[in-house]
């Protein structure tokens, strides 16, 4: 071995050295480590740069640096660096140091779970203007096994057992990326979405718990994807907003049926949550050549009738780009009854609820209530509210689209976003005493922690109907309904007897915290309704009570 070869490898294992013998104490006391994680480390990078110092520095990152950061360990070289005057020199250094690497990956001198089971060694080293680049991927078969095995125990005793049993959050991390890998799964649809659904079926009870597992394998997707398959046939353009671009090479990658197939699946699943990367992944798929991605951008997945046509009105649907089209010809009830049908039977075949709707009408009506967004979809809803002889259908339809944890996707995810159903339930509550009932199932049903567009209904609801005994049940349930977020109501008084009395009677059997939003809705801070009440003239057991509640 060349001596500047020995000293240049023996500065860089001395620095590897000092971090892997502190990570590996680091490592050894984790706790709740998960069974599907081989290990931590399976990648070094080793860098020399000339830069402004006579000898230069060596970078050492011992994970896959992102290219906005420098999370590099530096070591400055000695004059050892000035014999570097041969290529061969460098491929013997990058020989040498795999041939280090490999000795302790495959051991367990740091411990058994120090490193993952492969592991990626990169050498890049200026010369003469030019950077050298080298890099070679080990394997510790051994480990793979065990990995292998490990998962296969997680599958059969984790996933597929029947409930209360369920994955930990942690295991379901790791589980999402092998979903992914040609390691542990062949990419073919029908053999990872039967594990994905067996796992969303274990969580529906558990809103948090589904989030971050969807969550998980959307990101392992998107990962793939943009990682291991579009960077074959595409490139990455723009500094800030990454455009792929078709490479313009004259012979490209051939393009695998199978791997096509399923970069449209994954596309596919991330649009359930991302639309418009579904969108783009389906244009660059399209770009590919790939007629079953045409297919799905002009009529969706042929599940439901994509176009419906009337004299008085046209839609068209896709459900992958989950978008619903609607054109009135005549602005007259009839175009509104046909575009309302159209839309419930779609919902009713399992179209999705939290649809994007885009409008060609001459008419724009909105509800007159504060924080909701004017958007298409408010105002194809509120156009249909100007008919009474509606109102019926449009319950039909809010009956159907109501879900829980679910959003319109009229407005980008924001304080505007609504649930499949908000703005059907608030304009016929405004309209009309017979859907009050509709009202209170939806306040009772929505996401207060996430939606906050509820909260300048009551507003609205009392300017509409005023304030009356028979009234209260619906206006707690509406205030019930409140975001934390939501402030005191104005210029309202709710301290007439029988109103206090209405009051207490409704709230007698709420839970706690129930009566301490409904309260603060109506009265704010509890000083000045004390105030209020030294005031009074005569006894009020009512407005004792509710003193008593709030303080």
């Amino acid at each position: 071995m060349e001596q500047c070869v020995e000293h240049f490898l023996a500065d860089v294992w001395e620095q590897l050295t000092s971090i892997y013998q502190q990570e590996s104490k680091r490592i050894r006391s984790l706790k709740g480590q998960s069974r599907l994680q081989a290990g931590i480390f399976n990648y070094l990078k080793v860098t020399w740069k000339k830069g402004k110092t006579h000898n230069g520095t060596i970078f050492i990152d011992v994970y896959e640096p992102f290219s906005w950061s420098d999370s590099a360990y530096k070591v400055e070289s000695g004059p050892y660096i000035q014999e570097f005057t041969e290529k061969s020199y460098i491929v013997e250094l990058f020989t040498a140091l795999c041939t280090k690497v490999e000795t302790i990956f495959l051991s367990e001198q740091y411990g058994p779970r120090f490193f993952d089971y492969h592991f990626q060694i990169v050498l890049e080293f200026e010369q003469d203007n030019t950077v050298f680049h080298y890099q070679e991927k080990l394997l510790n078969n051994r480990k793979l096994e065990l990995t292998k095995e490990a998962l296969t125990t997680f599958i059969e005793t984790k996933v597929m057992a029947k409930l209360p049993v369920r994955p930990s959050d942690n295991d379901e991390f790791f589980f999402a990326q092998y979903l992914v890998n040609p390691h542990f799964f062949h990419p073919v649809a029908d053999e990872i979405e039967p594990l994905i659904r067996r796992l969303q079926e274990k969580h529906l009870a558990n809103k948090e718990r589904l989030d971050k597992w969807i969550y998980y394998y959307t990101s392992a997707f998107k990962q793939w994807a943009e990682e291991h398959f579009l960077t074959h046939y595409f490139e990455q353009t723009g500094e800030y907003i990454k455009e792929w671009v078709l490479k313009t090479t004259d012979r490209p990658p051939q393009l695998e049926q199978e791997h096509i197939d399923f970069f449209l699946y994954v596309a596919l699943k991330i649009g359930q949550k991302e639309p418009a990367t579904c969108l783009k992944y389906l244009e660059l798929a399209k770009q590919l050549g790939s007629q079953q991605a045409v297919d799905y951008l002009q009529t969706g997945s042929g599940r439901f009738e994509s176009t419906r046509k009337r004299y008085v009105f046209q839609g068209q649907a896709n459900d992958i780009l989950q978008t619903i089209d609607i054109r009135i010809i005549a602005e007259e009830e009839a175009a509104y009854r046909e575009a309302l049908h159209y839309i419930i039977d779609l919902l009713k075949e399992g179209f999705p609820k939290g649809y994007k709707l885009s409008l060609k009408s001459k008419v724009k009506n909105y509800l007159p209530i504060k924080k909701l967004a004017k958007s298409k979809l408010h105002q194809f809803f509120a156009n249909c509210l100007a008919f009474p002889t509606l109102f019926p259908l449009i319950a039909d339809y809010a009956q159907v689209a109501m879900e829980e944890f679910a959003w319109y996707q009229d407005v980008e995810p924001s304080e505007k976003s609504a649930m499949p159903g908000t703005y059907a339930v608030f304009g016929l509550g405004l309209s009309s005493d017979a859907y009050f009932s509709l009202i209170q199932t939806y306040m009772a049903l929505v996401d207060i922690e996430h939606q906050s567009v509820q909260d300048g209904y009551a507003e609205a609801f009392i300017e509409a109907h005023g304030l009356s005994v028979e009234l209260m049940p619906v206006l707690v349930a509406i205030f019930m309904g409140s975001n934390e977020s939501a402030k005191p109501l104005k210029g309202i008084d709710m301290c007439q007897p029988n109103l206090l009395g209405a009051l207490v009677q409704e709230l007698e059997n709420k839970k706690d915290y129930e009566r301490e939003v409904v309260l603060y809705r109506l009265f704010g801070n509890p000083k000045k309704l004390a105030q209020r009440r030294k005031q009074e003239e005569t006894s009020s057991k009512e407005l004792d009570k509710i003193l008593q509640w709030m303080n």
